[in-house]
């Protein structure tokens, strides 16, 4: 079973791309997020392509911001939207916002994410965003005490100064605050386990790269795209990987998805196989 986690920050602009990754890599089961449509236009766009690869698909969209899916061709069952007692933004007891969609495949709860930025720490942002982890840690409670959760997507949270290219160029940011990586492993200490870095320990492995000149062929990038899994289906991997190969190119999203491999590897272990990063620079950060 290969399960596929991408933030395509448009699905409309990565149409050119997607459907063709989609053939080669074959997963069963894929997380979007940001797909930035609502939800009668992304079925306009897509239901039809993805119902003749024999995929079902369930999306959670409500405007041009955001929205996250959960294709799968392994069942797609008890599909929720939203999270258990998710605040709304600006004003935690008003609308919420497209971030969250769940739903059963082939035995697994599935929750595609995307996590709050959060801005600045002083912006109210921020605490939205930690507002916002508490009720998906909430939400993944039950099915992580089941050992079935697997919780992929866009956390916006380094979980380690090894996940970011320089930490000294986050000091002051989001992304790897304490109060964000404390909601993260809160979140982990359900059960859960990074099956990315549980592969690859002690290498450089990066998710994400900021458009700007150099930085992905510099591998000045982070690692906030993650796939958090239940121990039982954590111990089920066979190989996990970061498909670099779909951040190169004509309009790549500024995320590669995240591959993991459950019970068997059909392509193989594509372990972190990056360019030597040249001496980084002080740019700004995300």
């Amino acid at each position: 079973m290969r399960i596929a986690t991408w933030n395509v920050n448009s699905v409309t602009a990565r149409m050119p791309r997607f459907l063709p990754w989609l053939d080669q890599r074959r997963p069963d089961v894929v997380c979007l997020q940001e797909t930035k449509l609502p939800d009668a236009a992304f079925a306009d766009l897509l239901e039809a392509e993805l119902a003749t690869r024999g995929y079902e698909v369930a999306h959670h969209g409500l405007s041009q911001w955001n929205g996250v899916a959960i294709v799968s061709r392994v069942g797609l069952d008890d599909v929720v939207r939203g999270l258990t007692g998710e605040p709304g933004f600006p004003d935690p007891d008003g609308p919420t916002e497209a971030r969250a969609i769940s739903a059963t495949c082939a035995g697994l709860r599935v929750t595609s994410v995307y996590v709050p930025n959060g801005r600045t720490p002083d912006d109210p942002h921020y605490t939205y965003k930690l507002a916002w982890l508490a009720a998906l840690r909430d939400t993944v409670a039950d099915a992580a005490a089941e050992g079935s959760a697997v919780v992929c997507g866009d956390m916006n949270i380094a979980p380690t100064d090894a996940d970011v290219w320089d930490p000294a160029v986050f000091v002051d940011s989001t992304h790897v605050t304490p109060a964000e990586r404390g909601a993260l492993a809160a979140l982990v200490e359900l059960g859960l386990r990074d099956v990315v870095r549980d592969r690859w320990p002690d290498d450089r492995v990066f998710s994400y790269w900021d458009y700007r000149a150099g930085r992905f062929h510099q591998d000045l990038g982070m690692r906030i795209d993650l796939v958090l899994a239940s121990d039982p289906v954590a111990s089920r991997t066979k190989a996990a990987w970061i498909d670099r190969q779909a951040r190169k190119g004509t309009g790549p999203s500024d995320h590669a998805p995240v591959m993991v491999d459950l019970d068997e590897a059909p392509d193989g272990d594509i372990g972190p196989v990056v360019p030597p990063p040249s001496k980084p620079k002080r740019l700004p950060a995300r």
